[in-house]
C-alpha cells in the first residue's frame, strides 16, 4: 500500500500533463485545418477574380503560331 501512496501523485500529475498536451495538440490541429480552409478559399476567390468574364476580349493580343504577326502586315 505504501507504493500506491508514493506513486499516485506522480501518476495523477502525469495524467493531467497528458490531457493538457492532448488538448493543446488538438487545438493546434484544428487551427491548422481552419487556416488551410481559409487559405484555399482565398486562393479560389483570387483565381475566380483573375478569370476573364465571358464575352470580354483579352487585354493583350494572343500569342502563338495562329496569332497575326507584325511582319505579315508589311
Amino acid at each position: 500500500m505504501d507504493y500506491v501512496a508514493v506513486l499516485l501523485p506522480s501518476l495523477v500529475v502525469g495524467l493531467l500533463f497528458w490531457f493538457a498536451m492532448k488538448s493543446i495538440f488538438n487545438a493546434d490541429k484544428s487551427e491548422r485545418q481552419a487556416e488551410a480552409r481559409a487559405q484555399a478559399e482565398a486562393e479560389a476567390q483570387a483565381a475566380a477574380q483573375e478569370k476573364p468574364q465571358p464575352g470580354t476580349r483579352p487585354a493583350f493580343p494572343p500569342e502563338g503560331p495562329s496569332a497575326p504577326s507584325a511582319e505579315s502586315d508589311k
